[in-house]
């Protein structure tokens, strides 16, 4: 018999006969002992060792092409798959808000003047703005378009990206650059200075006719076509409400520029009043010159959920504990849908953790921003001395002021006058069975508003043409008489 070269390897309970041997027990029995003895051997007839289950997984894994294993290999168990895709990734950082480094970057990242890569949330708003400014270039005609919407609702931020965008397809198209001009009415000095701003873009060597104004010499030129400007402009006008006077008589001259035979001005204002075009331009219509209204709601809570995530993704590391976040959008969101404001609660709930962590008897405890330190931010942010000044007021002020968001709520403006203010106070009034104040003394009261720094009274020499606009958040007034039901029916007055 010959001998094998290793006996240790072979299973006691089986004997494994040789190739070479003959038959034993008949044919049977003979094909039966060589099957398995080519399960239990390599091709040149050394046995092999037998490995319990995992080895046997070590083996395979570490054999060659032939099903064979490399000598002098190292059989060992692989990793597991979990373990294997968890080191294709490294660990997130995590933040460390006694780093000053780190702290000034996610103050930014959360400030409202920081623009974000990417404005999320209005995709669909931005799109039919660029399709409207991208008609009028391969037309080459005039246009107007009216963007509204309440503040904080990402419209100017829009209005930036969408510019950047048609100069972009501008260029990639092979049409010539338009002129931008973007002009924000609350550094205009009166608001027919916006037609002088206008004419110095599209003719900055002109020398004007002083016996002629701005508009004139805007509708001059717009009427024939030598001296008409050869490219078209991108005319942004933000905070367009500032424009509104008493006979309306600049928005409407403003818009009316789009309608002469050879303008080449692509005219996009932004307000917060809703219905700017319908209440205040009721002459657009029939002169073929209505803008098109483009509205952008208030964000839901899911919608400043995100922006807020995408603006700390940056960062690389987890500033803020997810029930956190959510707590502040919901809570936003039932206010105002203000991006702004989620922003500013952001960072106050930050200015929470960082008096905290000054604190000795609480060092180390917490590196993160919990949904306690955003409570009280938010408590901060609507119970703030203006709510405190609000609870403080005669109840004919909280009135007053009920009368002012109702007013602006329900006709979607910003800013009335001090007759329309008291016709709503009155009714308000009426409706609630409360004797109203007297003209006079409605007019005091409003002045004392005024003088606490709650609204706003501009300048007329009638007191009921004076203009009034709120000088904090309605959402704060709204705040105030929250769980009160006499002022919440006050609020919903129709």
């Amino acid at each position: 018999m010959p001998t094998l070269r290793s006996s240790e390897t072979l299973l006691p309970s089986s004997p494994i006969a040789s190739p070479a041997m003959g038959k034993t027990d008949g044919k049977g029995s003979s094909t039966a002992n060589k099957k398995r003895a080519r399960s239990h051997s390599t091709d040149d007839g050394t046995p092999i060792k037998t490995h319990s289950p995992a080895n046997r997984r070590s083996t395979s894994s570490n054999a060659n092409g032939n099903g064979k294993v490399s000598k002098g290999e190292l059989l060992c168990s692989p990793k597991s798959p979990r373990k294997r895709l968890s080191d294709q990734f490294s660990e997130k950082p995590k933040w460390n808000p006694t780093d000053p480094a780190q702290m000034q970057a996610v103050r930014e990242a959360l400030h409202v003047a920081t623009a974000p890569s990417n404005v999320v949330c209005r995709e669909e708003e931005q799109k039919r703005i660029f399709e409207f400014c991208k008609t009028c270039i391969e037309q080459e005609r005039a246009g107007s378009l009216y963007v509204c919407g309440c503040p904080g609702t990402g419209k100017t931020l829009s209005m930036d990206r969408v510019k950047e965008n048609v100069m972009l397809w501008s260029k990639e198209a092979g049409y010539e650059l338009p002129d931008v001009l973007a002009i924000n009415c609350t550094s205009l000095t009166n608001t027919v200075e916006i037609f002088t701003t206008i004419l110095a873009k599209l003719y900055p060597r002109m020398k004007t006719n002083s016996s002629f104004s701005s508009l004139q010499h805007l509708q001059s030129l717009f009427s024939q076509s030598h001296s008409s400007p050869r490219r078209m402009i991108l005319i942004v006008v933000d905070e367009m409400d500032y424009l509104i006077t008493k006979d309306r008589a600049v928005l409407h001259n403003l818009f009316m520029l789009t309608t002469f035979p050879f303008s080449r001005c692509i005219l996009i204002g932004i307000a917060n009043a809703i219905d700017l075009a319908d209440r205040f331009l009721p002459k657009l219509e029939s002169l073929n010159c209505k803008p098109l209204v483009i509205t952008f709601h208030a964000y839901l809570k899911d919608q400043i959920l995100k922006i807020i995530q995408q603006r700390l993704m940056v960062l690389g590391y987890d500033v803020f504990q997810p029930l956190a976040l959510e707590f502040c959008a919901r809570k936003v969101a039932a206010a105002s849908g203000d991006m702004r404001r989620a922003l500013g609660v952001c960072r106050s709930a930050i200015e929470v953790l960082e008096e905290e962590l000054r604190d000795p008897s609480k060092q180390g405890q917490c590196n993160i921003v919990t949904f306690d330190h955003m409570d009280i931010a938010i408590s901060k942010a609507f119970k703030s001395t203006v709510i405190n000044t609000i609870h403080s007021l005669p109840q004919h002020q909280q009135i007053i002021l009920c009368a002012l968001v109702n007013f602006f709520q329900q006709f979607k403006k910003n800013a009335t006058t001090l007759g329309e203010l008291n016709r709503s106070y009155v009714q308000i009034c009426k409706s609630a069975h409360v004797p109203a104040a007297g003209t006079l003394e409605f007019t005091n009261m409003c002045t004392v508003l005024n003088d606490q720094g709650l609204l706003k009274l501009g300048k007329s020499k009638e007191d009921k043409l004076k203009r009034v606009t709120l000088q904090i958040d309605s959402s704060d007034i709204t705040f105030a008489f929250k769980g009160n039901r006499f002022f919440q029916n006050c609020l919903e007055q129709r």
